[in-house]
Formats: C-alpha cells, sequence, structure tokens
C-alpha cells in the first residue's frame, strides 16, 4: 500500500502542477472604472481531481500495513 500511496501521491502532485499552470493561465482580464478585473474561464475538475488523487496518496503513504 505504501508504494502505491507514492505512487498516487506523485501523479496527484504532477497532475496539480500541469492542470494548475493551465487554470490559471486560462483567464481573461478587462478593464473597467479603471481597474483591471480578472475572470477565470478555467475548468477547475481536473485540478480539483488531482488534489483527491494527492490526498488519497497521502493517506496510504501514511497508512501501515497490518
Amino acid at each position: 500500500m505504501k508504494i502505491a500511496g507514492i505512487i498516487l501521491l506523485i501523479l496527484g502532485l504532477i497532475g496539480l502542477i500541469v492542470f494548475g499552470v493551465q487554470a490559471i493561465n486560462n483567464s481573461e482580464t478587462f478593464s473597467f472604472l479603471g481597474l483591471d478585473i480578472g475572470v477565470s474561464s478555467a475548468n477547475w475538475t481536473p485540478v480539483i481531481l488531482s488534489a483527491l488523487v494527492t490526498i488519497v496518496g497521502v493517506v496510504l503513504m501514511a497508512s501501515r500495513k497490518k
């Protein structure tokens, strides 16, 4: 279980980085009354799923085989 946890942790972190950068770069800005306002049009589902995979990986890695 510990090896599976490490693998899930690594895959989750890679997914968080890749999809997080894509989501941050996928935003639009416009000017309103002299202020720059940013609107995100990104799909956050892959980022959330990557975070869940990372959490599951940490739990599996921390759990001990009995």
